[in-house]
Parts: structure tokens; C-alpha cells; sequence
């Protein structure tokens, strides 16, 4: 057998893995959904929408004027890009890296090289948002109050839901791969 038969082989076993089921492409379609509003939030405070912050606190945290035009929109697009991340773990993608992709174009995708660093991603995910929303009532610095206060946390806190959702994902996407 050569080795592009056996790669072509290996291509059609990996395309064959199950459809994850239906529950499984909607938790993986809300995690960029629940990234959007914090993102979009960011992106309102970098281009000058006020969000309650005074300029003091704009200019010594945030750095806007200045190098927060660029961070605040790059954070947001790592962002969103992450949580489209998990649309691999439902998509052919997922199990063919696409022709594009640079050394691994076109090659199947390894199992653990999409669960091990999706479920570490799910476990970070869920620490670091977990651990934001207990500190949440702690911080009161006075920076931002009432109704701005409130809409910055409408804007983050589905965010608590992306470690989990990514998680189940990640399980669905191990557990049909390893049924081949």
C-alpha cells in the first residue's frame, strides 16, 4: 500500500465518524454566541461608546487613547476566534484538517490533537470564569457603577457558560472518534 493510499485510507476512516448529535451542534454553535457579547462590549469601549468609565480610568487601565485601540479589538478577535474553535469538534474540519492548513492540509486530524488541548481550554475556561464571577461583587473600585455596572455584567456572564458547553463538545467529539 503506499503512502497515499494509506493516507487517503485514513482520510475516509476519519470522515466516516458519526454525526455528533443534534444537542451537540447547538452547544457548539452558542460558544461563540455567548463569546459575542463581552466582545462586543470591548469593541464599544474602544471606539469611544460610554461605558462608564471615566477618561482617567479609560487612559491609566485601558490605555485609550493610546495602544488600547489595538489590544482591546485583538483581544476581542483571539476571542471569537477560540470560540469558533469548537465548531471543529462538530465539522469535518474537525476530523480532516482543511487543504489550506499549512504541513497537516488535508491529513486526518489525530483524536487527542483536538481533545487534549479542547478539554484543557473547557477546564481554563471554566476556572477563570468561575473564579471572575465570585470575585464579581468583591471588586468595587467605584470605576464603573449602576447601570453601566450591569451591562458590563450582562455582557460577561454568558461567558460562564463556554468552559462547560466546550466541555460536553469535547466529550461528544472524543466519544464518537473513538467508536471507529
Amino acid at each position: 500500500m503506499t503512502t497515499e493510499t494509506s493516507r487517503d485510507s485514513r482520510r475516509s476512516a476519519a470522515l466516516s465518524t458519526p454525526s455528533p448529535p443534534r444537542w451537540v451542534r447547538w452547544a457548539a454553535h452558542a460558544v461563540p454566541l455567548i463569546a459575542l457579547p463581552s466582545t462586543l462590549w470591548r469593541l464599544a469601549m474602544a471606539i469611544g461608546v460610554p461605558v462608564g468609565y471615566s477618561d482617567a480610568v479609560l487612559r491609566t487601565d485601558y490605555d485609550l487613547p493610546g495602544s488600547g485601540y489595538l489590544v482591546l479589538p485583538l483581544i476581542s478577535v483571539v476571542q471569537e476566534l477560540a470560540a469558533l474553535l469548537t465548531l471543529g469538534l462538530v465539522s469535518n474540519w474537525g476530523l480532516v484538517a482543511p487543504r489550506w492548513v499549512p504541513i497537516i492540509g488535508n491529513k486526518p486530524v489525530r483524536p487527542w490533537a483536538a481533545v487534549v488541548p479542547a478539554a484543557l481550554g473547557a477546564l481554563i475556561m471554566t476556572a477563570v470564569t468561575f473564579s471572575q464571577y465570585v470575585m464579581w461583587d468583591r471588586v468595587n473600585d467605584g470605576n464603573l457603577t449602576g447601570i453601566h455596572r450591569s451591562i458590563m455584567g450582562w455582557c460577561y456572564v454568558p461567558l460562564l457558560l463556554w468552559g462547560p458547553l466546550l466541555g460536553v463538545v469535547t466529550v461528544s467529539y472524543y466519544l464518537r472518534r473513538r467508536q471507529r
